[in-house]
């Protein structure tokens, strides 16, 4: 065996299942030879072409694609304000690459327990609820391309309290834990280190604004004072040489007169 085949006794396990349901589909033709002659395939999908397609569909892609779960991400709790919007963030994982066959499902639980209530449906195309309290109050705000199945929840209320989960199956990938967050409507968000952060960035904003208006004014005064002594200076010496020609025409006359 060349180095280049890695057979591993899972891998080989598969491939003979995957031979012995091909064998069985090449003897359709015949109910007393192959696999349909033993029964069990034949109890399970009858002998017909197009019931078994799709189980030695599934075979095959167990055996080249062996199936992983479906990782999925979640912020796990939010708090948000009665009245605004808020969005359910979901991102997912998966060893298959996403496809038509990918499906997302919303559910929601209420914190004082009852029935696990339809929020939202993708599968292609996103499908709201017709009724119920999350009646045109949901919206689809993912990409899964980007691995992101997020909605957008509006005009929250106190009874949206509870536990949202988000489901994703991207065959063959289809197993795997299922994502939750809880959710916590208040009247006001608590102070916290964000805001704290917010309203001092925005004090020393405030702040420069005013020392950079203060010398703006402190100059412009300056500027007007100095203004005022240059014109006051200007006034004096022009008196003095006033006083002085006058001085000197008297002075002329006088001589004259002598």
């Amino acid at each position: 065996m060349s180095e280049g085949v890695d057979l591993s006794g899972e891998k080989l396990q598969r491939l003979l299942v995957l031979a012995l349901a091909l064998a069985g589909c090449w003897s359709l033709g015949s109910a007393e030879s192959g696999l349909w002659g033993h029964g069990w395939l034949s109890l399970m999908y009858g002998k017909s072409l197009a019931r078994v397609l799709p189980f030695l569909l599934s075979l095959q892609l167990t055996v080249f694609y062996p199936t992983t779960a479906v990782e999925i991400y979640t912020s796990g709790a939010l708090e948000a304000v009665n009245g605004t919007d808020i969005r359910l963030k979901c991102t997912f994982s998966s060893f298959a690459p996403v496809g038509d066959a990918l499906t997302v499902t919303w559910n929601f639980r209420p914190r004082d327990g009852g029935r696990e209530q339809f929020v939202f449906y993708y599968h292609m195309d996103p499908f709201r609820p017709m009724s119920g309290r999350f009646k045109d109050r949901v919206v689809w705000d993912g990409n899964p391309e980007r691995y992101d199945v997020s909605i957008m929840l509006w005009k929250l209320q106190f009874d949206d309290n509870g536990t949202y989960t988000c489901q994703v199956k991207n065959p063959p990938d289809v197993d795997g834990l299922i994502g939750t967050i809880r959710l916590s409507v208040v009247h006001t968000v608590p102070f916290s280190e964000i805001y704290f952060l917010a309203v001092a960035i925005g004090s020393a904003c405030a702040l420069m604004i005013i020392i950079v208006i203060v010398v703006v004014l402190f100059q412009h005064f300056r500027k007007k004072r100095w203004a005022e002594r240059a014109d006051k200076s200007e006034g004096t010496k022009s008196k003095e040489e006033e006083k002085l020609n006058q001085g000197t025409k008297v002075s002329v006359y006088v001589e004259d007169t002598d």
